[in-house]
C-alpha cells in the first residue's frame, strides 16, 4: 500500500508543478521583460520532492524480488524520470523554464506506467558489466535525446509565434532562439556519442549480453536509421549550417525512430503479445 502511496504522490506533486507553470508562465499575461520568466529560489527545487519519488518507485519496480525487472512501463517511466532528472540540473545553469510545463505532466503520466505495464519476467545476465554498461548508456542517450525533442518542440512554438501580438510570457522571457538553437545541438552531439557508444556495445557484446550474435531484426533497423538521421543531422549543421525548421524537423525525426527502436519493439512484445 504504501508502494502505490509513493506513486500516487509523485504523479500528484508532478501534476501541481505543471499546473503552477502553466497559470504561472504559459497562461500568465506578459510583465516587464524578465519578470516572468525566471524561477524563484523555491520554484528551482519544486522538482526534486517528485523526482525524489520517482526514483524511488523505480527502485521498487525495476528491482522488485531481488532481480533486474525491465518491461515497457519501467523503461519508458526510467527513460523519463533520467530526462526530468538531466533537465532539472541543467536548469541551473540555462535558462529552461518553459520546459517545466511540458516535462512535469509528461512525468506525472510515466511515474504510473510500471504499475500499467508491470514487468512480465526479470532480465537474463543482468551480472554482467557489459550489460550494465549498455543498458546505462543507452537510458542516457534516450534521456539526452528526450530532452532534445523537447527543446526542438520548444523551439518550434517559440519559431510560429515569434510575430504574434500576444506571446505568452514564458517565451518572451526565454533565451534568444540562436541561443537555443547552440543549446540544442551540444544535447545532441553527446546524445548522439552515447547512441554511438550504445550502437556498438550492442554489437561487440551481443553474444555476450544476450546470448547470441547480433541479429538484424526492426529494433536494429530502426536503431541505425536514427542514428543516420541525427548523424546527418549533425553533418549537415557542420557543412551546410542548417538551423531553424531543418534542425527542428531533423531532430523530431530522429527522435521518433528511436522510440520505434527500443520502446516500440517492447511494446509490442510486452504488451500485445504478451511476451
Amino acid at each position: 500500500m504504501s508502494g502505490i502511496l509513493a506513486y500516487l504522490v509523485a504523479f500528484l506533486l508532478y501534476g501541481l508543478i505543471g499546473w503552477h507553470f502553466w497559470r504561472t508562465r504559459w497562461n500568465a499575461p506578459v510583465t516587464c521583460a524578465g519578470e516572468s520568466g525566471i524561477s524563484s529560489g523555491w520554484e528551482r527545487y519544486a522538482l526534486l520532492a517528485p523526482l525524489v519519488l520517482h526514483g524511488y518507485t523505480l527502485y521498487e519496480s525495476v528491482f522488485a524480488n531481488g532481480a533486474l525487472s525491465f518491461g515497457v512501463g519501467s523503461a519508458v517511466s526510467s527513460i523519463v524520470w533520467l530526462t526530468a532528472m538531466i533537465y532539472w540540473l541543467s536548469g541551473f545553469f540555462y535558462r529552461l523554464e518553459g520546459l517545466q510545463t511540458l516535462v512535469a505532466p509528461v512525468a506525472a503520466v510515466a511515474v504510473l506506467l510500471p504499475l500499467a505495464f508491470p514487468s512480465l519476467r526479470p532480465l537474463a545476465n543482468t551480472e554482467l558489466p557489459a550489460f550494465k554498461a549498455h543498458i546505462s548508456i543507452a537510458m542516457l542517450a534516450y534521456s539526452l535525446l528526450t530532452i532534445a525533442a523537447l527543446h526542438a518542440l520548444l523551439m518550434a512554438v517559440v519559431e510560429r509565434r515569434l510575430h504574434h501580438p500576444a506571446m505568452p510570457s514564458v517565451l518572451t522571457n526565454l533565451p534568444p532562439l540562436l541561443a537555443m538553437e547552440t543549446l540544442l545541438f551540444r544535447v545532441i552531439w553527446v546524445g548522439f556519442i552515447l547512441l554511438t557508444l550504445t550502437l556498438i556495445s550492442g554489437i561487440v557484446f551481443s553474444e555476450e549480453v544476450f546470448g547470441q550474435p547480433l541479429k538484424f531484426t526492426h529494433k536494429s533497423l530502426f536503431g541505425f536509421v536514427s542514428w543516420g538521421v541525427f548523424a546527418a543531422l549533425l553533418a549537415g549543421r557542420q557543412f551546410y549550417g542548417w538551423r531553424g525548421r531543418i534542425a527542428i524537423r531533423w531532430t523530431l525525426a530522429g527522435f521518433i525512430f528511436l522510440l520505434l527502436a527500443y520502446l516500440g519493439s517492447k511494446f509490442v512484445l510486452e504488451v500485445i503479445l504478451q511476451r
